[in-house]
């Protein structure tokens, strides 16, 4: 009895990780980074387009293929409770078009490189997966790239980009908690702050 018991916990077990690891379909979350990084290279590094063009191609791929409203709450840390809704509408708006600027700048490091796909990795967080890839460098090893990707009702997001076991979610989340903590402004002395950089 006792054995049947044991069996049949063991089964539910079996059954309930299925449903766990079914969460997120794996496959498709990596074949979404794919085209995400086969648009930005054949559409943007590529083209022969103005650079005005081109930042006007990356902001709208960079807003459709990343969830910076998700990003930007969890980089704000513990300090999104404390905000006003005036406070998070605006540090969201100067966070993206910080990430934009920054990156349409730096995207043309690419220029004549390929992402090698080497499958996914499970993520502790519900409805997420690591995306393994890895960029061919000149010298050396290859650069390891891997994308934290989230779905939410059928759609998948790009939620951190982690380059050589390096987070810029986790390590801009370092920065703004250390900035409020060292200046009276706060939230506000940080979005300023921001603005300057842009």
């Amino acid at each position: 009895m006792k054995k049947n018991v044991l069996a049949l916990f063991a089964g539910m077990l079996m059954m309930v990780s299925g449903i766990a690891k079914a969460e997120i379909n794996n496959e498709a979350a990596l074949k979404f980074v794919r085209d995400v990084t086969n648009d930005g290279i054949e559409n943007i590094i590529n083209a022969n387009i103005s650079q005005k063009e081109k930042d006007e191609r990356f902001a709208k791929l960079f807003n459709e293929a990343l969830d910076l409203d998700f990003i930007g709450q969890f980089v704000l840390g513990r300090n999104w409770r404390t905000a006003t809704p005036e406070q998070r509408k605006e540090f969201i708006q100067v966070y993206r078009q910080l990430n934009i600027s920054t990156w349409s700048k730096r995207f043309d490091e690419f220029k004549g490189k390929n992402f090698e796909f080497k499958g996914t990795t499970a993520s502790n967080s519900k409805g997420q997966v690591f995306v393994n890839s890895e960029v061919p460098m000149d010298q050396g090893a290859p650069a390891k790239v891997v994308w934290r990707v989230r779905e939410k009702n059928g759609k998948y997001k790009i939620v951190d980009i982690i380059i050589e076991n390096v987070s810029l979610a986790i390590t801009a989340r370092n920065e703004y908690t250390a900035f409020i903590k060292n200046n009276p402004g706060g939230v506000d002395a940080l979005i300023a702050n921001l603005k300057t950089k842009i």
